[in-house]
């Protein structure tokens, strides 16, 4: 296998698929579900953010490990991960039908209805961490140029947003349990176009090929690379860890900050329709604008990812989610078109976010030269963060509206107020930081500008 085929339009779509479900199973977990309990089953905000953080918090901590392991499965042979995503998506799907479909029984006192969605959060985010990871080392084995990484991660996370896209429509359209049967079908699509180019790119006598590319020439180097088999490949240096490379550490700073950021306003989402912009209706063309905008810009962002860089592009993207975003809390009843036009700009910024930081942590894995056995152990951290950003959006967020008098359902100056304060507001100031670590960044690691 040559570097370029990895990169054709038919393997980036039959690899991005499993984005879709990944995608699809997330955005419930953190917009719906903590609406739907809070409504459906009377639980207080403060309560589910409490539980939202913890399981989070219990899963990111066994991400790293999982990471670990993907890393050995793949060693053996790449179809032994694909079997690893099978069984992970069957107790992912299983494990989002339950949140939906508590018994009756569980349903009679708060402690039992709080320890069935506890005990099905945890087994939908480590299936989703298992399944996401693999999915994600898949894709960083077969390197390439920076452009061709943005590609490639762009076809996957354009997937992501057709899943995102459905999931925030089936829901009010379907209902909760036709959509776990929507998840199902996706995440069998998604698996079998994954093997598919397994099939494709694994000789008989070997495992899966992957381009491996000298760090010194990774920004010089010709579109087709020597490959090697994957079960033949150098592992890592035992010293050598994520956490002895200066440049992911600086990466994972702000892609946590910049997540965080993105996460807080996705849970707070319903809550500020419902009772600020007192326009509910309006719920599932603002969540589908908003990711449609991602996905027509995507593109766009490909392309000025290739004349200024992927590092210069998401400062870029962060600085039009900031002015975009800042006129929130300036709105009230009746300004559901003007909020609409805020998720079209903050929505085209999300595409910078989607296309380009996994595109530069494959940048960072393959300078630090580690070997082709790493990627496991540096996505284990990185989805580590992603469930951390959760955390600390749900954590943060709707605690924070308890203690500032918050109520749902009431429409009062100062519940408006208290809403603008935390949804608005807050978000802006991590997306600032998260522009300000990765400038940082840029000056003290070559690599994040393209210079190595």
């Amino acid at each position: 296998m040559s570097g370029t085929g990895v990169h054709t339009h038919g393997t980036g779509w039959r690899y991005g698929l499993l984005g879709l479900p990944l995608a699809f199973v997330s955005l419930p977990l953190y917009v719906t579900l903590p609406r739907h309990y809070a409504e459906q089953y009377a639980v207080p905000l403060g309560t589910l953010g409490v539980l939202l953080l913890l399981t989070r918090l219990l899963d990111a901590v066994l991400d790293p490990r999982i990471g670990h392991w993907v890393d050995q499965l793949f060693a053996r042979h790449p179809r032994q991960s694909w079997v690893a995503a099978l069984l992970a998506s069957v107790l992912m799907a299983v494990g989002f039908a339950a949140l939906w479909t508590p018994p009756t029984n569980v349903q009679d006192t708060r402690t039992h209805l709080l320890a069935w969605l506890a005990g099905a959060l945890v087994v939908t985010y480590l299936a989703y961490s298992l399944a996401s990871m693999v999915h994600q080392a898949w894709g960083a084995r077969w390197g390439g140029q920076p452009e061709q990484r943005a590609r490639l991660v762009a076809w996957r996370e354009g997937a992501a947003l057709a899943g995102v896209l459905l999931a925030s429509i089936l829901p009010a359209w379907l209902g909760l349990q036709a959509t776990s049967v929507a998840l199902a079908v996706a995440l069998a699509l998604g698996l079998w176009t994954l093997h598919q180019t397994l099939a494709a790119h694994v000789p008989a006598a070997g495992a899966m090929a992957a381009p491996r590319t000298p760090a010194s020439t990774l920004a010089t180097a010709p579109a087709t690379t020597p490959t090697i088999p994957l079960a033949a490949a150098t592992t890592a240096p035992a010293q050598a860890t994520p956490w002895r490379t200066p440049a992911f550490v600086a990466l994972l700073i702000v892609f946590l900050l910049n997540g965080t950021a993105s996460a807080m306003p996705a849970t707070l989402l319903p809550f500020f329709v419902r009772d600020t912009l007192q326009a509910p209706t309006w719920e599932p063309l603002f969540l589908g604008s908003y990711f449609l905008a991602a996905a027509f810009g995507l593109p766009l962002w490909v392309k000025l990812i290739q004349r200024i860089g992927l590092a210069p592009a998401w400062l870029l993207g962060m600085g039009l989610s900031v002015l975009a975003f800042c006129a929130v809390p300036l709105l009230g009843p009746g300004d559901a078109l003007a909020f609409e036009a805020i998720c079209v700009l903050t929505g085209l910024s999300l595409g910078a976010d989607l296309a380009i930081p996994g595109a530069l942590l494959t940048g960072v894995i393959h300078h630090a030269g580690l070997g082709q056995q790493s990627e496991g152990r540096f996505f284990g951290w990185w989805t580590a963060a992603t469930k951390l950003n959760l955390a600390l959006a749900s954590g943060l967020a709707l605690p924070l509206l308890a203690w500032v008098g918050y109520e749902t359902g009431r429409h009062t100056p100062d519940n408006q107020f208290a809403m603008a304060l935390t949804y608005g507001l807050l978000p802006c100031v991590f997306k600032l930081l998260a522009a300000a670590a990765l400038w940082r960044a840029m000056r003290r690691h070559p690599v994040l500008r393209g210079q190595a």
